[in-house]
């Protein structure tokens, strides 16, 4: 079998107004080898569009001597005869290829079709990006000259080469998996998986001996309770180190290894400070405010105290964060670099909420959907998974590549308490969950985030290992987190994903599937359980139904009574003394939701628990757990949806949120604490022996005042346990930074801008890029605005008067 790979450059996306303006083909035979390439320009009837040409770099003097399309068909139609088309978005250059045969007289294509976007996804489901430019330079495939045809065709033969020979060496338990995920009959991808499937059984056997084996899984980790502890030696290891070193020889000997490992390392002397008034506030049991700017080098900054003080004195330091990608900087880059240069071994754990975890008891069950029930996307991440698993070793959502739909999966299989079956559970043993709880309770530092610092809180301190020495980094952060994570927020989708796992339709969700299991075991109430689960159906759709009634009825009163801002999204404030007109028959429709889902809860919790009381098998005992906790999810959204309705709680602010073009269902109700000092002061400051907060910006004019009285830390700076510190700043800002106001711009109008103030900042940053040579970056806070400003300003520096390059990179909103 051959496969060719195909690749076209058009002046557009549509096969039927846009035309080829170069093409490619890179064969592949049955050796794995690139037996034959073809690549051409071709000639269009239009001049190629600006756009394309800085995409692709092809002008129209390129094409304006190349073949036409029939004469490059002449050549290219021969070598796709009994081949497996490949091509990166394979359906792209499909649609071109179709369009082009059909409009010069020849059959069309009808042999298999490959997308190596979606293999890719299958084989390495943890890259970052799947655009072939991001694939090629993580994967270390070379490609030149990315957007043109020739180029872009080999580059994606060679990521197919190396899919299809990392699919060839897969464990045969995960090979088995992805063969039944996918039906060979629907889908040419399945096609591909069953032939590697043939294959590999008329192989020798292979030793897989990297792999731990459970339950027909192929796994990268085995059971963390044989795993060997090497605790108590690396204690006294580290106890014997430090014995007779003080602080201040730990830093210096620390300071050496560094400068000898990175010849660039220099002192900084707010470092310096940080790691004394870090130190002391450990010892002395007091609190601890610290402004470090950029630069300063805050992780070292507090983690080398910690480590030092935690080590000798053994007390365990829990190290907090706002963002995952901090954790994830501490753990990849920080951790790493001290275990190189310090004195003493350490342990190191990072722990996160429980979300972030896969829970393969709920994966094992997923298992058992059929594949024509799940969606092509579905499928895909599904099968990515099943391979990840056999290379990760913590099983965290960070690993993978899953945004957008793909979070719906995962939602489906993450870790949660209310549907966890603890010991009970056959995957206890193998569990990420509590691998890194385990983890976390031998580690001398924990690394964790605010969130979790605080659902901690609410636990009664039953989630992190014991510990009375916190730090907090990005602590400007912590009152807001605070107000979110001891109020509520509730949205369309708080109740409406809830239902739709419960009965999406006659064969999909949790409803259905435990209906089924019921009615095919041999117990003489199965009749009864399987009609009162068929009547829980119906009150679902009630809700269902009352819930959406509720939402617009919700946002009717949000956009009659808020102003939109430019982006469209509205904010409204329920005040008690000052409700809305409309604000009874709101009630009305709440409480209907309130009672419907009270109606629904209390005789389908009662029957979940009588299932699984009278039946162990472990499937339905699996399904009737995930369902207890869904209608967990159901109750809170019915405490805080009455909580609302009755404004209830005095000390709560109350408001909606919503955005004019998506109605209803983009309606968020809010609820917080008005003031978390208090809470603060008794749930972490009262209750913990040192807490160490740094951020860059903590101070409002150099005073700690504000941040003192929000925090709650009142108390403490009376009784003389609150230190503060304000670093000096590695930089010299006034010799080495300038900033220019400028004061003859228009005004910008709506988030984006309009015309005239778009042209005036094109035309500012051309003159500006022209007198500093280049060398600029220009940050955007609306992606509209970037891809705008982009290509004139691309068309002005890339004259040959200028010849500067301009790339565009867009990050998410608000990420972090």
């Amino acid at each position: 079998m051959k496969f060719a790979v195909l690749d076209f450059e058009t002046t557009g996306i549509s096969p039927d107004k846009d035309e080829i303006i170069q093409a490619a083909l890179a064969v592949i035979d049955e050796t794995g080898a690139v037996c034959s390439q073809y690549a051409a320009f071709v000639r269009p009837d239009k001049p190629v569009p600006a756009e394309i040409t800085r995409l692709t770099g092809i002008r129209d003097e390129d094409v304006r001597s190349a073949p036409e399309l029939e004469e490059m068909l002449s050549q290219m139609v021969p070598l796709l005869q009994d081949v497996v088309l490949v091509g990166h978005n394979v359906e792209f250059d499909a649609r071109f290829l179709q369009a082009a045969l059909d409009r010069s007289g020849y059959l069309a294509f009808t042999g298999r079709m490959l997308d190596t976007v979606e293999l890719t996804r299958l084989m390495y489901p943890t890259l970052p990006s799947y655009s072939l430019t991001s694939v090629t330079q993580t994967l270390g495939i070379r490609h030149d000259r990315a957007h043109q045809a020739d180029s872009d065709a080999m580059a994606t033969a060679e990521l197919f080469k190396l899919c299809l020979d990392k699919m060839r060496n897969l464990p045969v338990f995960t090979l088995q998996r992805l063969n039944t995920l996918f039906d060979p009959d629907r889908s040419d991808l399945g096609w591909l998986i069953a032939d590697t499937m043939a294959w590999r059984e008329m192989q020798p056997l292979q030793a897989e001996e990297d792999y731990h084996y459970f339950r027909q899984f192929a796994m990268k980790v085995g059971d963390w309770g044989e795993e060997a502890g090497d605790g108590q030696d690396h204690a006294a290891a580290a106890a014997e180190a430090l014995s007779e070193l003080s602080f201040e020889q730990y830093i210096a000997t620390v300071r050496g290894n560094l400068q000898e490992l990175l010849p660039s390392y220099e002192s900084r002397e707010g470092q310096d400070i940080m790691f004394n008034e870090v130190m002391n506030a450990l010892q002395e049991e007091s609190h601890l405010l610290v402004e470090a700017g950029t630069g300063t080098g805050k992780s070292l900054g507090y983690l080398l105290p910690s480590l030092y003080y935690g080590l000798k004195e053994s007390k365990k330091v829990v190290v907090t964060t706002h963002t995952l990608q901090l954790q994830e900087q501490l753990r990849q880059r920080d951790l790493p670099l001290l275990q190189k240069v310090l004195p003493m071994p350490f342990r190191a754990s990072v722990f996160k909420g429980r979300s972030n975890y896969l829970c393969l008891r709920k994966f094992e069950s997923r298992q058992q959907i059929p594949d024509h029930a799940l969606s092509w996307d579905d499928a895909i991440t599904r099968g990515g998974m099943t391979v990840w698993l056999g290379e990760t070793l913590r099983g965290e959502a960070e690993e993978l590549n899953i945004g957008g739909r793909n979070k719906e999966e995962w939602d489906q299989v993450s870790s949660d308490a209310a549907s966890c079956l603890n010991r009970a559970c056959p995957w206890f043993r193998r569990c990420f969950y509590h691998r890194a709880r385990q983890d976390a309770s031998k580690a001398d530092l924990v690394i964790t985030n605010h969130a979790l610092v605080f659902t901690d809180m609410r636990a009664d301190s039953r989630l992190l290992p014991a510990y009375d020495r916190l730090i907090v980094d990005e602590a400007h952060h912590l009152e807001e987190v605070a107000s979110h994570h001891l109020g509520q927020k509730t949205g369309h989708s708080s109740l409406a994903l809830p239902l739709q796992r419960l009965w999406k339709d006659s064969r999909t969700g949790l409803l259905p599937q435990l209906m089924n299991a019921v009615s095919i075991t041999d117990h003489e109430e199965a009749p009864a359980w399987a009609e009162k689960l068929e009547a829980a159906v119906s009150k679902l759709h009630e809700i269902r139904d009352a819930w959406e009634r509720w939402m617009d009825a919700l946002f009717g009163m949000l956009s009659g009574q808020a102003a939109a801002d430019e982006s469209g999204s509205l904010t409204l404030r329920i005040k008690p003394s000052d409700l809305p007109a409309n604000w009874q028959n709101l009630t009305i429709d709440g409480n209907n939701v309130i009672q419907l889902l009270s109606d629904f809860i209390r005789p389908l919790d009662k029957l979940i628990a009588e299932i699984r009381e009278q039946l162990d098998e472990l499937t339905i005992q699996g399904m009737t757990t995930d369902m207890s906790g869904l209608l967990k999810d159901l109750q809170e959204v019915r405490s805080d949806t009455q909580s609302f309705v009755t404004l209830g709680r005095p000390e709560f602010v109350y408001w909606l949120e919503g955005h004019s073009q998506y109605r209803g269902r983009s309606v968020y109700v809010y609820g917080v604490p008005a003031d978390v000092s208090g809470l603060l002061k008794e749930g972490v400051f009262d209750r913990k022996a040192s807490v160490v907060m740094t951020s860059a910006t903590l101070t409002v004019d150099k005073s700690f005042r504000y941040v003192t009285d929000q925090l709650g830390l009142d108390a403490a700076e009376r009784d003389g346990r609150l230190k503060t510190a304000l670093l000096p700043s590695p930089f010299n800002y006034r010799k080495q930074a300038l900033v220019l106001i400028p004061r003859d711009f228009p005004a910008i109008k709506g988030r984006d801008g309009d015309p005239q103030f778009i042209n005036a900042l094109v035309k500012s940053l051309q003159e500006v890029a022209v007198t500093v040579g280049g060398r600029m970056l220009v940050l955007f806070t609306s992606h509209r605005m970037l891809k705008t400003v982009y290509g004139p300003l691309t068309d002005s520096l890339e004259l040959p008067a200028y010849k500067y390059s301009v790339k565009a990179w867009m990050g998410e909103a608000g990420a972090g």
